[in-house]
């Protein structure tokens, strides 16, 4: 397996991870809205949402600078 594929099944990867943490921290910002959740499980779901979406953009980064 070259470092090019392995970044991008990396990617995909780490895309659907990324997904998986946008709709939990939709589900916690509702509950957070209706008063069903604590402020810091908002934080701690958006801090979570924020290194997953910032290692997807450097993997997509990372995958398109790579050689052919």
């Amino acid at each position: 397996m070259r470092l090019r594929n392995a970044a991008l099944f990396a990617f995909i990867g780490m895309t659907v991870l990324t997904v998986l943490l946008a709709a939990g921290f939709i589900r916690d910002l509702s509950a957070f809205m209706s008063g069903a959740v604590a402020a810091i499980a908002l934080l701690a779901s958006g801090i979570h949402l924020l290194a997953s979406f910032s290692l997807t953009v450097f993997l997509y980064v990372f995958h398109k600078g790579s050689a052919a």
